[in-house]
């Protein structure tokens, strides 16, 4: 059972036990539609679908772009799944986990531990020489209860208030140092924020680095992760966990919600970690 990370061998070994459940996270942020019709075109057998949008966020509106689901509904979601306290789930996506993270940390965020992100994705599995499947079970529904979060969580009137945390933001350069925004209507980042790309968590195949700690200057420091909408942002949560740190916050509306109100300020140019 694994917490953090599974390769395809693995998950391979366990091929048609129930207690592993894998969810099938591929999404595109231009086009709503990608993640079903990836999903239909073939997924890891056994697969659940799980739609960032629908699934793993409540609608958009002033807590940003993605905020979190109501527990409730998570709860709900995990039930029809098929999931139980005894489950190993794994999520996997096409993007180098950074959608497969946020199911991974939803996860921990309902207290189920046993969760992992499939390192190198569906890629990974495919090369590994696993078959796809076209068919979508059809899971029992289970009384899956939550149980107290694993995670934590920091929303932006703490981040005004107090000045000890140390804010990583997990989007590309450009956009954190405010030379392009393709998504949001204001381009730069939260003031004192660090630049932690977290496209640089990953090697040139697409897995996890184990070459070096690239937080290390972030040993001393209570580290809040946030990104465009409190996706990506888990990646570095992920990330800083395989590096042996203690697990940053998450700051779940992250740019999106930031923007909301104007007086909480933008910073623009480079800060790099």
């Amino acid at each position: 059972m694994s917490g953090t990370l599974i390769d395809a061998r693995t998950l391979a070994m366990h091929a048609g036990d129930p207690r592993w459940i894998c969810f099938d996270c591929r999404h595109s942020l231009t086009d709503a539609e990608y993640g079903v019709a990836a999903y239909a075109g073939g997924h890891i057998p056994g697969a659940r679908f799980a739609d960032l949008d629908h699934d793993l966020a409540a609608q958009p509106g002033v807590r940003g772009r993605h905020p979190l689901p109501e527990r409730d509904q998570l709860v709900a979601r995990f039930r029809a799944w098929g999931v139980t306290a005894d489950s190993q789930l794994i999520a996997y996506d096409d993007a180098g986990g950074m959608f497969a993270c946020r199911f991974w940390w939803l996860a921990r965020w309902l207290g189920h531990s046993v969760v992992a992100v499939l390192d190198g994705g569906i890629t990974a599995w495919k090369e590994h020489g696993g078959e796809l499947s076209c068919t979508a079970p059809e899971p029992q529904e289970t009384d899956f209860a939550a149980r107290p979060a694993l995670t934590r969580v920091v929303e932006a009137d703490a981040i005004v208030r107090s000045r000890d945390f140390t804010l990583i933001d997990a989007r590309a350069s450009e956009r954190f140092d405010g030379t392009t925004e393709p998504i949001d209507p204001v381009a730069g980042h939260i003031p004192g924020a660090l630049s932690f790309p977290c496209s640089e968590n990953l090697d040139e195949r697409g897995r996890f680095r184990r070459d070096g700690d690239r937080f290390a200057s972030l040993a001393e420091a209570d580290v809040v992760s946030y990104c465009g909408s409190g996706v990506t942002a888990t990646h570095n949560i992920l990330a800083m966990i395989l590096a042996g740190h203690e697990e940053p916050a998450l700051y779940p509306g992250s740019w999106s919600e930031w923007l909301q109100e104007p007086s909480r300020g933008v910073e623009i140019g480079t800060s790099a970690g």
